[in-house]
């Protein structure tokens, strides 16, 4: 019987990339939900090979897949950490709102 590749595991290997980018520009919500996605099918790919694991021949991709997902998470939970931290800092969400809109108007941006 021919080897077949799991199915998931480019989708994953992708949506554990673009975890990556949403740490950076969503305060880690974006990184949390990609990465979350990404570690769900790489589940459940683990539990298909598994059960045959003669089938199927990108194990190793399927590895790299949920390494790549795990380490967007971690990224994504210690980026929004981060940005909790930071609002908390500078006196709560009131406070930041402010300082936004004070940034808004230096910088000539109308609402």
């Amino acid at each position: 019987m021919e080897q077949q590749k799991l199915p998931n595991v480019t989708i994953a290997i992708v949506l554990g990339i673009v975890s990556f980018l949403c740490c950076c520009f969503s305060a880690g919500l974006g990184g949390i939900l990609f990465s979350g996605i990404a570690f769900f099918l790489t589940k459940k790919d683990e539990k298909l090979y598994r059960a045959n694991p003669e089938n199927y021949s990108n194990f190793s991709q399927l590895k790299t897949a949920k390494v790549v997902a795990i380490i967007g998470l971690v990224l994504g939970v210690i980026s929004l950490l981060w940005t909790i931290y930071s609002i908390q800092n500078m006196g709560g969400m009131d406070a930041y709102m402010e300082q936004v809109q004070e940034m808004m108007e230096q910088f000539g941006i109308e609402e």
